[in-house]
């Protein structure tokens, strides 16, 4: 091959590849166009829509020595099915809201020699201080109406606890009545706190409105 025919070839290979990267450049370029920019979208949780209105119905029963208010949203649901239990534990129930899906879930226990008032309080403190591996805190605060002869301790269980609201109430001498709010979700506090907000209001009316037999 002389110089010409070289030089030749040397040239028609440049334009190709100018040509390569003309065509390429375009086809990068539409593309470039088209594509938008994405921006990652902060964590978020659903909305719940609660009732701005809170209708309330009365508990009572022959043979619970109580009664109180409850939202009409809950349903009171036994708190087993097994007959041994509900015989020795009648007063043992649920106020279930399925739309929300959490419960408030209430045990009764008379006071005596075998339950004293002493011992009733240490278990009902053991089993929400069962919650400090997961809690940031636990508010105490404390609960007394002398009218009704109610007195007690309502606890706010900060962080991801099973349980962030829960209570005991007495009259000191008869009757010992324990409470605790639940989720059925995992127990994230950031996504269940408006909930949590909302039924524990719940809890307080509860309360407020408790009268022993």
């Amino acid at each position: 091959m002389n110089f010409r025919q070289t030089y030749n070839s040397i040239q028609l290979f440049v334009r190709k590849q100018y040509a390569l990267f003309f065509i390429t450049s375009i086809i990068i370029g539409i593309f470039s166009g088209c594509s938008e920019s994405y921006t990652p979208k902060k964590k978020a949780y659903f909305r719940i829509d609660f009732p701005k209105e809170r209708h309330f119905v009365k508990y009572e029963s022959s043979y619970c020595p109580f009664t109180f208010e409850y939202a009409d949203l809950g349903q009171i649901q036994k708190d087993s099915s097994n007959t041994t239990d509900l015989h020795e534990h009648p007063c043992w129930f649920n106020i279930v809201y399925p739309e929300y899906m959490a419960k408030i879930y209430l045990s009764y226990s008379a006071i005596d020699k075998h339950n004293t008032l002493d011992k009733l309080i240490k278990d009902s403190y053991k089993l929400t201080f069962k919650h400090t591996v997961k809690a940031d805190y636990i508010d105490e605060t404390i609960i007394r109406s002398e009218n009704k002869n109610v007195s007690g301790i309502l606890y706010d269980v900060g962080g991801n606890a099973a349980s962030a609201v829960q209570f005991y109430v007495t009259d000191s001498t008869t009757h010992f009545l324990r409470g605790s709010l639940y989720f059925y979700a995992p127990p994230n506090a950031d996504s269940i706190a408006p909930s949590v907000a909302y039924f524990r209001n719940d809890v307080i009316h509860l309360i407020e409105t408790l009268k022993w037999k």
